[in-house]
């Protein structure tokens, strides 16, 4: 999971059910400051932790196991990118990002 999906997942739980961080803290018997550093995103809960603060506030959480896809192509320039110094990636990824700025702005 990532931990911008643990934040908003908590945050909406939350508000749907019409509680105050304090609120479900005390419900979770946490403190407010975990939740709040939860659904700000400056701290990653473990599973444990998220499923006892959602089912404070009436959800409960699952998961699914899927397997991703991903392109071949993707991969074929990782040995390239691997051979270069640090000094000559930072050099491209500088390139790289002057190209997108200058074509966003067209």
């Amino acid at each position: 999971m990532d931990d911008g999906d643990a934040s908003a997942l908590l945050s909406v739980a939350r508000e749907r059910a019409g509680m105050s961080q304090r609120e479900l803290a005390k419900k979770a018997r946490t403190a407010q400051s975990v939740v709040a550093r939860i659904e700000l995103g400056e701290t990653s809960p473990s599973w444990s932790t998220l499923a006892r603060l959602l089912k404070a506030a009436g959800f409960a959480i699952s998961a699914t196991l899927r397997r991703i896809h991903v392109d071949p192509q993707v991969l074929d320039d990782v040995p390239r990118i691997l051979a270069m110094s640090p000094e000559n990636r930072l050099r491209e990824v500088a390139q790289i990002s002057r190209f997108l700025s200058a074509t966003r702005r067209v």
